[in-house]
């Protein structure tokens, strides 16, 4: 265990130049004591460690000291393949320069550990984009990723959702999400979302800009996601759900309805039961999400959006009076919610 220790302090040295020693307790999960004694053992082994006094200060190694990627254990290895699995990396011209990383860490490995890492890109296959869904191979996906990169400017032509615009953009990261590439970029002193499918045009200039020292593309993107989330769906409804429902509603619902509704322990007699759970900001949109589960569901309150929902369905039940009748059934929908809820058998 300590010398796993002492080897991950070496190379979180060499990583990242100068760390503190309560930064290391905390990677190491020790206390910061515990990391004196293995910087002490570091320099007695000959290593060059060196503290530098002061509020800034901190451990680091001494200019030009390597440590050999030997020490890597077999979890390590299989993780570093892992991340090197295709797909994200050809969408942005990198496969080429991530297989020869990847061959030059296999010639850096031990031989003991070379078949567990070059087995997992034989057992591990990402496929980004949700069912039926396609990745998109945005136009200028690789000339905003090297923009992202150089830390320089660009000016996009963007079609939104309103309108046709155009802008400088200090592009700070890229996300890739169920497929698509997103854009976080800092515009007039604010970060927006981007998607890089709808930039018509992009020209990347040679002006730098100054990184906000205090954004974190992770941090950023969660709190994006979950405020786009909350205003998509502001509202509530009490909705009365079959058994069937209940399947349809695992397999159709948007994954932030589902970790919020709220589903009452007991059913009726029918065995039907009582769910309260966010909807869309305007009636229309609430009732079509909704009608999705068709005659599985019935929605209690609020009364406008039940009376939106029998308006609706009285509509296309009158469109529908005259169709013949064809089979299928509740087994038909049954079978057809657990093959979309991701259970295949």
């Amino acid at each position: 265990m300590r010398a796993s220790r002492l080897f991950s302090i070496l190379t979180t040295l060499q990583a990242r130049g100068q760390v503190t020693a309560p930064e290391l307790a905390e990677a190491c999960e020790v206390s910061v004591r515990t990391i004196y004694r293995d910087i002490d053992a570091l320099s007695a082994a000959g290593v060059p460690v060196y503290a530098d006094r002061g509020a800034e200060g901190g451990y680091r190694l001494l200019d030009g000291y390597r440590v050999r990627l030997n020490g890597l254990s077999q979890g390590e290895a299989e993780a570093l393949f892992m991340a090197g699995l295709p797909g994200p990396a050809a969408a942005l011209g990198l496969d080429a320069a991530m297989a020869a990383a990847q061959t030059k860490l296999m010639a850096a490995l031990p031989e003991n550990l070379r078949p567990n890492a070059r087995g997992m890109q034989q057992r591990f296959h990402l496929d980004a984009p949700g069912w039926f869904g396609e990745t998109e191979e945005p136009k200028h996906l690789r000339a905003i990723a090297a923009s992202v990169l150089r830390e320089t400017l660009i000016e996009i032509r963007y079609q939104s959702w309103k309108a046709e615009k155009r802008r400088r953009v200090a592009p700070l990261g890229l996300v890739l999400k169920g497929g698509s590439w997103y854009l976080a970029g800092l515009v007039d002193g604010n970060v927006r979302t981007y998607r890089v499918a709808r930039v018509l045009d992009c020209t990347a200039l040679e002006t730098p800009f100054a990184r906000p020292a205090e954004f974190d593309l992770a941090t950023y993107w969660r709190a994006s996601i979950a405020r786009l989330e909350a205003e998509l769906h502001p509202n509530e409804a009490t909705v009365r759900l079959s058994p069937l429902g209940l399947q349809l509603f695992d397999a159709l619902a948007h994954p932030y309805v589902k970790a919020r509704m709220r589903l009452a322990e007991a059913a009726d007699a029918d065995g039907w039961r009582i769910a309260t759970m966010p909807v869309g900001k305007t009636v229309w949109h609430a009732a079509s999400e909704l009608l999705r589960l068709g005659a599985e569901a019935e929605v209690i309150a609020p009364a406008e959006l039940r009376e939106k929902v029998a308006e609706l369905a009285g509509a296309m039940a009158a469109r529908y009076a005259d169709a013949p009748p064809r089979g299928g059934g509740t087994q038909g929908l049954s079978r057809w919610a657990h093959v979309n809820s991701g259970c295949r058998s």
